[in-house]
């Protein structure tokens, strides 16, 4: 329920908190006090269109705060948890308008988005007018009425699952159907292209390692030749060391007769040698380094041409050979295995279509049956408020060839709002005084059903009196039994019924320059007072005292 109404420099209103209580409000005042000021900012605050001539004159920004206690795991909830929102119990709405057009929203302090604090805004009230056509112009709004008259909610989301298991049998089989059907096309191309692929089995990453080692191979030919060179110098026919080996005797013979002389070219020689066998070991280990198998160059080569030539011819990297066989055997798989398949997933459709129909059968059945009530309870409500010669249907077309995730039923309500006359829809037949009442019967029978927690009727009295405005006063009091319900009215039967009685005034300020809306919580005195205006106009006279003081008391 609405807690309480902040509201900011909105057109005349520049400062305004109002607490509000559970039950029947009303909002009375002499025209032009400001009440319609009072509900665009209400409606502002719910996500409503924003509009820079709210704000008011000579500032830069108007502001509404709506504060709402709310019962755990209620929709509003719902709504805030899905978008990542906090929910702290007590929730807070407000909006801000700019001078030059913009608008912020924010709920616990949280900036959101227009769109979601309307979808919160929708959850936590609904306001109704006499040219309000918000609640009923949808027709998917009154097959929600109906189920939640007949208490059909939890059918309908088990429904809705049924639809969605419907839906994704339907979509898997036409899937493999559609596989089938191109698979079966290209059947002969597919086959060949399997069979090659399974052949060649090409593998992720194989084009790269086989380019690598082919190169490493290469390089190492060259080097091969080079190396041998180095070694027939170091240690072949024209190798120095057996010439040097044949000096270092002759001189090891003289060493004797002058070893000073000999014994240095000695050690040098034999240095000389050593090292020449050290470089012939390097070389010899180099070549068997280097050494390959031409065969396996050649099987490189080959393997790398077959594996490109695929590419070209599949017009697919090298590296996506290996998924591209993998589908081509998967359609191959499909063609061979599809129609096994495919009768399990017939199958499936089948029996989603048979469960899907059998609950929206029954529910539509339920509907029907439903319906009937509704209608029964909807005219009894009728003659109280001057339509006693109305007649209120609820009409259902089911339509089984177009089902729906909420079955397979269109409801929509109508009217015959005199006997001869041609029933029709409720839109189109009733006229805007006809409508709110009709939209009051269906609130006052749908009551602890099918409701946000805060209503809001906007002069829904206009243009009736007596008897009418006392019924429809009488409604209002039993929908606040369980609602919160508030009132713009000018009817004091209405106003002598209320809980909680708001005056909507309007104050000059700044000696007359300009003025501003006030609103007062009137106690008892002041409420006879009010209604005795209400009652009696400008002048109040002790007559209109003592009726309103009866109005009240009649009222309880």
């Amino acid at each position: 329920m609405l807690a309480r109404l902040s509201i900011r420099d909105i057109v005349l209103i520049e400062r305004l908190d109002i607490e509000f209580s559970r039950g029947l409000a009303v909002l009375t005042g002499e025209t032009g006090a400001g009440k319609s000021i009072l509900l665009d900012a209400f409606a502002l605050a719910l996500g409503g269109r924003g509009d820079a001539d709210l704000v008011r004159h000579g500032v830069e920004q108007g502001q509404v705060t709506a504060v709402f206690d709310i019962a755990l795991g209620h929709p509003a909830a719902t709504i805030l948890s899905d978008n990542g929102l906090d929910d702290s119990g007590e929730m807070i709405l407000r909006r801000v308008q700019l001078a030059d057009g913009r608008t912020r929203a924010f709920i616990n302090d949280q900036a959101i988005s227009v769109q979601t604090l309307k979808a919160v805004g929708a959850a936590l009230v609904e306001i109704h007018g006499q040219h309000d056509e918000r609640a009923l112009v949808d027709a998917a709004t009154h097959r929600r009425l109906l189920d939640a008259f007949a208490g059909l909610e939890k059918d309908v989301a088990a429904l809705e699952t049924l639809w969605e298991a419907r839906r994704d049998a339907h979509h898997a089989l036409d899937e493999h159907r559609a596989g089938m059907e191109r698979a079966a096309r290209e059947a002969d191309y597919l086959r060949h292209a399997a069979d090659e692929l399974k052949k060649l089995k090409p593998r992720d990453g194989e084009e790269t390692a086989l380019a690598e080692r082919r190169t490493a191979m290469m390089q190492g030919e060259k080097i091969a030749g080079d190396l041998r060179e180095a070694q027939d110098a170091v240690s072949g026919n024209h190798s120095p060391v057996a010439a040097l080996s044949a000096a270092v005797r002759r001189l090891e013979r003289r060493a004797g007769n002058a070893p000073a002389l000999v014994e240095p070219a000695v050690k040098a020689i034999d240095a000389a040698i050593n090292a020449l066998e050290e470089a012939d070991q390097h070389l010899t280990a180099a070549l068997v380094a280097v050494d390959f198998d031409p065969t396996e160059l050649e099987r490189i080569e080959e393997r790398l041409f077959a594996l490109r030539a695929a590419s070209r011819k599949y017009s697919t990297p090298v590296d996506g050979l290996a998924a591209l066989a993998a589908k081509y055997a998967a359609d191959v798989a499909l063609i061979d295995a599809g129609a096994e398949q495919l009768k399990k997933l017939e199958t499936a459709a089948a029996e989603a279509d048979k469960r899907y129909n059998a609950a929206a059968t029954k529910l539509s059945a339920a509907r029907q049956k439903s319906a009937e009530k509704l209608n029964k309870a909807v005219n009894a409500e009728l003659a109280p408020l001057k339509l006693e010669r109305a007649k209120f249907t609820t009409q259902i077309g089911s339509d089984s060839v177009s089902p729906g995730p909420q079955g397979f039923d269109r409801v929509e309500f109508w009217v015959q709002t005199n006997p001869g006359t041609r029933p029709g829809p409720l839109m189109k037949v009733a006229s805007g005084g006809e409508l709110a009442r009709f939209l009051l019967a269906l609130k006052v029978v749908l009551s602890d059903r099918g409701s946000a927690p805060t209503l809001v009727f906007d002069e829904i009295d206009t243009g009736v009196g007596g008897a009418v405005a006392d019924a429809i006063g009488a409604r209002l009091a039993r929908l606040a039994s369980k609602v919160q319900v508030m009132a713009v009215t000018h009817a004091p039967q209405v106003a002598a019924r209320a809980d909680q009685h708001l005056l909507i005034s309007k104050d000059a300020l700044d000696k007359g320059r300009r003025v501003a809306t006030r609103v007062n919580a009137l106690a008892a005195d002041h409420r006879r007072e009010e209604i005795a205006r209400m009652l009696a106009g400008a002048e109040i006279t002790a007559e209109a005292r003592a009726a309103a003081e009866r109005l009240i008391k009649a009222a309880g």
